[in-house]
């Protein structure tokens, strides 16, 4: 699964590597956790691209409450064509969430090690996200919420855990980002693991554990 990531790129990065038409300042985040606001990449009909702040935990647009969002934060690639709470939105709403890299808990005989997961390169990438947009039976207010797609590992961070978040290469982020695609024989290749030669792995502190912790050492090599 991925349930913590951490996004700090500066807004250049942003604009440059992902091709964003309009984009706000995003405020780094080394700890994000579920419930938060994320950045993510949405296109219009027309291939305009625009970062959005969401919602992280998706809430179907046929929900009646919320409460069910924190459970779906992320969505296995290998039924989300057919679960109800996201083939809608693999279809028509797709979405590029944002990230520098991502924490996983590798098990272990004594504690739950926590590493840091991201590119060789050191750019920030972007993930498979799906997003729907939930109105409030209740008031009427409109929330748009996300979850993010993951899948088997790549084989060099296999040891670390049994899954990873879709990772999608830049070659592919027109293909999934385009509302009018709904060929799912193109869009089912793109959830596949990412090369392995191009990941970076390390351990970090525990103090990831705890999402009150949100500072720049947390990314940075440890075994505290």
């Amino acid at each position: 699964m991925c349930g913590r990531f951490a996004f700090y790129s500066p807004h250049e990065a942003i604009v440059r590597l992902f091709h964003v038409d309009e984009a706000p300042q995003v405020e780094p985040h080394y700890n994000i956790a579920p419930t938060q606001y994320i950045a993510a990449v949405r296109a219009d009909r027309d291939g305009r691209r625009k970062l959005s702040m969401l919602h992280w935990g998706l809430i179907p647009w046929w929900s009646k409450e919320k409460s069910g969002a924190a459970k779906l934060i992320n969505a296995r690639a290998e039924t989300v064509r057919d679960k109800p709470s996201f083939r809608d939105a693999y279809r028509t709403r797709r979405c590029l969430i944002l990230a520098d890299g991502y924490y996983e808990w590798q098990r272990t005989t004594a504690v739950k090690q926590p590493w840091f997961i991201g590119l060789a390169s050191g750019e920030p990438f972007g993930m498979a996200g799906l997003w729907e947009s939930w109105r409030n039976p209740a008031d009427g207010e409109r929330l748009e919420s996300c979850t993010i797609v993951t899948t088997a590992p790549a084989s060099s961070i296999a040891q670390i855990h049994d899954r990873m978040p879709v990772i999608l290469p830049v070659s592919a982020h027109a293909a999934w980002l385009d509302p009018a695609n709904e060929d799912l024989a193109r869009l089912d290749p793109l959830l596949a693991p990412y090369a392995a030669d191009l990941l970076t792995s390390h351990p970090v502190s525990r103090r990831v554990n705890s999402a009150r912790n949100d500072e720049p050492e947390l990314v940075n090599e440890s075994l505290d």
